[in-house]
């Protein structure tokens, strides 16, 4: 008999909101985190905004020695050691650098790249011949796994610890991957999550690919428009994301607060074929994984009452929205409500997953369902398949049992998840 897993614990870092209070306020009220960054400006980029998280060394001391922080210089694993912290604390654990093994408790922890600018320190120190002077966590800072080995230490964790990468579906392919630890029951809890840094040295590709929006350096919080006629390419974010997965059972054995169940997912891929590519997904795969994750959930389509979409503010927003109509074969007024976070945070890239599966989560908890911003101007593509109230422009306080959330990622990889009220 498989295990019911149950959500115990939230953390978020983000660029709206460190902390789920301070975030859940900035979905309730629409506030953005996108702002001009001047150096991006005098490094020539076309997007000169982006969204970075508010973290001042006050705050980092909180989660940090004075000893861990020499030399520190790598902000994914900044932001997910956070996040991962808050969310083992919100479920009602302590942090003790003395505590005794836990082997109940592992950790899937994904990111994209770790520690560029910790990198990049290294190379120019290399160059000039100071191999000597790279100190001692250099290779902890920049290893993919460096995330996953920073709070698994601080947490004294001892089941499976590691970390995964699939681009912008990273962060609910965490979520499943620790799901299914549990369901099976290998672990009574996982801290799942993901993080991304930020910077010239990680979104200066994406510039140069011009797939960010050049439009709005001068009003940034205009700038990420998901679902928006007036759309011209996402706007770069960072952060992290985690959540407490936990069994029915040991959750309600020890009398823990419930966020939500998590009903179970699909994750695939489309393998670049039927007009999938590198950078663009495969339509007939990302309708398969929809499917596949509500048929794995044992719901029907119909008792969805929400959907948390991928939505980067692209030319793919369109065929996002039909892939969803096709896959749930609802259309029209029949359409679930949708909403896309990237409207206030960007695309946080590997991050995106984790953190737009937190506000899903908070969202579901208390009730409402939060406002896309700057979609006023509905793109004529979506407004043929969905009208335009099942995109709120405002809050909504709506009672809904299911939402539903996917991550569509480079290399044409997929990821979704549902989230449902706890009931007994």
């Amino acid at each position: 008999m498989k295990n019911r897993v149950v959500i115990t614990g939230l953390g978020v870092v983000a660029p709206n909101g460190v902390g789920v209070t301070k975030f859940t306020e900035a979905l309730k009220n629409g506030t953005s985190g996108i702002k001009h960054h001047q150096e991006l400006k005098d490094l020539n980029f076309s997007c000169q905004i982006g969204g970075i998280p508010n973290i001042s060394d006050a705050l980092k001391s909180k989660y940090f020695t004075a000893l861990q922080l020499r030399g520190f210089n790598s902000s994914g694993i900044l932001y997910g050691c956070i996040a991962g912290i808050d969310a083992w604390k919100d479920a009602g654990f302590e942090v003790n650098a003395r505590s005794e093994l836990d082997t109940d408790t592992g950790l899937i922890f994904g990111t994209g790249t770790s520690g560029v600018e910790k990198f990049r320190e290294a190379i120019y120190n290399l160059d000039k011949g100071n191999v000597r002077r790279l100190g001692s966590t250099v290779v902890l800072q920049t290893m993919t796994s460096g995330v996953s080995a920073y709070l698994s230490g601080m947490l004294g964790l001892g089941n499976q610890v590691t970390t995964n990468s699939s681009a912008c579906s990273t962060g609910t392919e965490a979520i499943l991957m620790g799901f299914e630890r549990i369901q099976y029951g290998k672990a009574k809890r996982m801290l799942v999550g993901s993080c991304s840094d930020h910077g010239p040295y990680v979104w200066g590709g994406f510039d140069a690919m011009r797939v960010m929006t050049y439009k709005h350096n001068e009003n940034p919080e205009e700038g990420s428009r998901p679902m928006s006629a007036t759309a011209s390419g996402f706007v770069p974010g960072s952060g992290a994301g985690a959540l407490v997965l936990e069994s029915l059972e040991s959750a309600l054995d020890r009398g823990a607060t419930i966020y939500a169940e998590v009903l179970g997912g699909e994750v695939n891929s489309g393998g670049q074929r039927q007009g999938g590519t590198l950078t663009a997904p495969n339509p007939e795969a990302v309708k398969r994984c929809i499917t596949n994750a509500i048929k794995n959930s044992g719901v029907d389509a119909n008792t969805i009452d929400v959907i948390n979409g991928h939505l980067t503010a692209t030319s793919k927003d369109g065929l996002e929205i039909e892939n969803w109509v096709k896959a749930l074969h609802r259309k029209g007024k029949d359409f679930p409500y949708i909403n896309a976070t990237k409207s206030l945070v960007g695309h946080c890239l590997a991050a995106a997953g984790t953190i737009e599966c937190v506000a899903s989560v908070i969202q579901l908890k208390s009730q409402f369902i939060a406002p896309n911003k700057n979609c006023e101007d509905l793109h004529p593509d979506i407004e043929a398949l969905i009208p335009s109230e099942k995109i709120p422009q405002q809050k909504i306080e709506l009672a809904f049992n299911t939402i539903i959330k996917a991550s569509f990622g480079f290399g044409d990889v997929n990821a979704c998840v549902l989230f449902k009220t706890y009931t007994i």
